[in-house]
């Protein structure tokens, strides 16, 4: 039985042995975890929670206090160490109701159980920390005017787009207002145009005086006519077709007043003069030319033409002749006249002034 007793004794020490030994590691470890938990809380680091607070996260000086103003003067003698061996008790267990939220951990980091492992996957961890504390130091220092100037910028980023805005519809305005301009244009000049090529033809048969004679107008560029040339073309009676610069004087001249009588007949003048017009035309048709001009004289228009040849001004109803005074020191100039119309019409044709 001494036996037996002995070896309980034995047995009792030991396992009181290690339960001390377990107490202390789980105490160490308690105190890791405050430790961490305290430096999270000082440096503002949140940690997810499933339950529990950062504010359940105190200090060991503060709970021995505490319990110290609760117990009062009877004990105010009691050992410094007992009193902290029982204050940071009552902290642990106050933290061991924290329970961390780890669901947004890494798999590969939740599965580790080696603490070689873990003591590698740590100091990875802190040197990537230091890595980026190193670069958090390197970035300058925030710029404490920055919102001042965040608010100017906005102010004149409204202040831009009002003007954007009001630019974009007074662009718009314009642009409808040029387009319209645009459309009034081309519509007055394709009246213009398509009366012109719709009678220039007939005009340059009556100068003419031969139904074989043609003329045509065509536009190098349909869509805006007007902002490219315009081709006029004549074939004179009796000839093939050649260009407008191959052509005589006198066809060019008879083709030059088709062209200007077509314009006139589009909006009539009530006054023309004409210098010269025969001066490269031959008899046969200064009498054509005449004649045109002599039948829209009687009611469309007047008409005076400086003219050297007889041919052409026997047609006038009235002569106006200029010539100079000779001799003297200064040259003056002098005028005669002399009206047509009393001579017989059979005789000399009554036309329009010359």
């Amino acid at each position: 039985k001494r036996k037996m007793l002995g070896d309980a004794t034995k047995n009792i020490t030991s396992l009181q042995k290690k339960i001390n030994a377990i107490e202390t590691e789980a105490d160490q470890k308690r105190a890791d975890r405050h430790s961490l938990l305290k430096a999270c809380k000082m440096e503002n680091i949140q940690i997810p929670m499933v339950r529990g607070s950062m504010d359940d996260v105190g200090d060991i000086e503060e709970s021995v206090s505490s319990q110290s103003s609760e117990i009062g003067s009877s004990t105010a003698m009691m050992d410094v160490d007992s009193m902290s061996t029982q204050g940071a008790r009552v902290l642990y267990e106050r933290e061991s109701q924290i329970t961390v939220d780890y669901s947004d951990l890494d798999e590969r980091l939740k599965e580790l159980t080696d603490l070689s492992e873990i003591k590698v996957m740590s100091q990875e961890l802190n040197a990537k920390v230091i890595r980026l504390q190193s670069n958090l130091q390197r970035i300058n220092a925030p710029n404490m005017r920055a919102v001042d100037k965040l608010d100017d910028v906005e102010s004149r980023l409204q202040q831009t787009a009002a003007s954007f805005d009001k630019s974009r519809l007074l662009a718009r305005k314009t642009k409808q207002d040029f387009e319209r301009v645009k459309k009034k244009r081309c519509d007055h000049f394709n009246e213009a145009f398509e009366h012109v090529s719709t009678v220039i033809d007939d005009i340059y048969k009556k100068l003419s005086n031969n139904s074989s004679a043609q003329a045509f107008l065509g536009a190098e560029n349909a869509e805006e006519p007007y902002l490219d040339g315009i081709s006029y073309n004549c074939i004179a009676p009796g000839k093939r077709f050649r260009p407008m610069d191959n052509l005589s004087g006198g066809e060019k001249t008879v083709a030059a007043l088709a062209l200007l009588f077509s314009i006139h007949s589009f909006q009539p003048a009530p006054f023309f003069v004409l210098d010269e017009i025969d001066a490269a035309l031959d008899n046969t048709n200064i009498n054509r030319v005449a004649r045109y001009i002599t039948e829209h004289t009687k009611n469309s228009f007047q008409c005076i033409v400086i003219s050297l040849k007889e041919e052409f001004y026997c047609h006038a109803d009235a002569l106006i002749g200029i010539y100079c005074e000779p001799g003297g020191e200064c040259t003056s100039s002098h005028t005669l006249t002399h009206d047509l119309t009393q001579y017989d019409t059979q005789a000399t044709p009554t036309k329009q002034h010359t």
